[in-house]
C-alpha cells in the first residue's frame, strides 16, 4: 500500500527536505560520524520491539558550530505492537501490529565533554511509515466488548496506513577508544502519531437480543507512537 500524505503541515514538509538532504547529500558537507546502533523501543501500552539488524543508522550530519550539529538517521523496526488513541474506549494493551516501522529523526545536538568522555543532548522532529501493518483482532475485540456492553463479540476493522510525525528529546553518552572510534549510550522519548481511521463491521449481542451485524468507524484514530527508545552503538569517524 502506498503512503498517504493528508495534511501535511509546512514544518512537516520542511522537515522530510532537510532529512533526505542529510542523507543524500551528506557527501558534500562537513560529516561529524557515523553511527550504527542496536535500538530497542518501549511503547507506552504497547510490546517491546527491536530492530531488524543491522539496519539502522544513525548520526548522520553536518557540524554547524563545535557544539551544535544537525543529524539524522534511519531505523527499520519490526514493531510488535502500539496502541491506538483518540478513541471512544481505551485499551491498556496494543491495537496496531505486528507491523514493520521505518523511523527516520531528525534533530539538533548540543555537545560537551572532557577528553575522550562526550555527552550529547538531542531533541527534534520526526517521521515514521508502518507496512505490513496489522491489526491485533484479539485485543481489540476485548477493548470493543467492554464499549459495547455486549457479552459476545467479533470484529473484522481495517485501518490506514499514513506516515505519521512527531516530535522526540533525549541524551547520549559517548566514550571514545580511539580518535575515530567510540562506544555510545542512549536514551529518546517519542511522541508521535499517524492517523489510522479505524472502521469495520462487529458482530455479536447479549442476553436475548440475539446475534447483529452492525458498522463502526472510528475517524481521527491515530496509532500512538509514544515511548521510550534505547540505543547502543558504535561511531566511527568520518574525518
Amino acid at each position: 500500500m502506498k503512503p498517504v500524505l493528508k495534511n501535511r503541515m509546512p514544518g512537516q514538509a520542511v522537515m522530510v527536505s532537510l532529512i533526505l538532504s542529510c542523507l543524500f547529500y551528506n557527501h558534500r558537507l562537513k560529516a561529524q560520524e557515523i553511527g550504527v546502533s542496536a535500538s530497542f523501543f518501549i511503547p507506552e501500552n504497547g510490546y517491546f520491539s527491536a530492530p531488524i539488524s543491522p539496519i539502522s543508522l544513525r548520526g548522520v550530519g553536518i557540524n554547524m558550530t563545535d557544539y551544535l550539529s544537525l543529524e539524522t538517521g534511519i531505523t527499520l523496526y519490526r514493531m510488535s505492537g502500539l496502541n491506538v488513541k483518540e478513541l471512544p474506549f481505551e485499551s491498556k494493551k496494543p491495537l496496531i501490529g505486528p507491523a514493520f516501522t521505518v523511523l527516520v529523526p531528525l534533530e539538533l545536538v548540543l555537545e560537551f565533554g572532557v577528553e575522550n568522555h562526550v555527552f550529547q543532548i538531542k531533541g527534534g522532529g520526526f517521521s515514521f511509515f508502518n507496512f505490513d501493518q496489522k491489526i491485533n483482532e484479539g485485543n481489540l475485540d476485548r477493548a470493543l466488548l467492554d464499549y459495547t456492553g455486549w457479552e459476545v463479540l467479533n470484529s473484522n476493522f481495517d485501518a490506514d496506513n499514513n506516515i505519521g510525525f512527531g516530535i522526540h528529546f533525549g541524551a547520549e553518552y559517548i566514550l571514545y577508544i580511539k580518535n575515530n572510534f567510540g562506544i555510545s549510550m542512549g536514551g529518546y522519548y517519542y511522541l508521535g502519531q499517524a492517523e489510522v481511521n479505524l472502521s469495520g463491521t462487529l458482530t455479536g449481542g447479549s442476553g436475548n437480543s440475539g446475534i447483529d451485524t452492525i458498522s463502526e468507524s472510528f475517524p481521527g484514530s491515530e496509532v500512538d507512537f509514544t515511548g521510550l527508545e534505547i540505543s547502543l552503538g558504535i561511531l566511527f569517524s568520518t574525518n
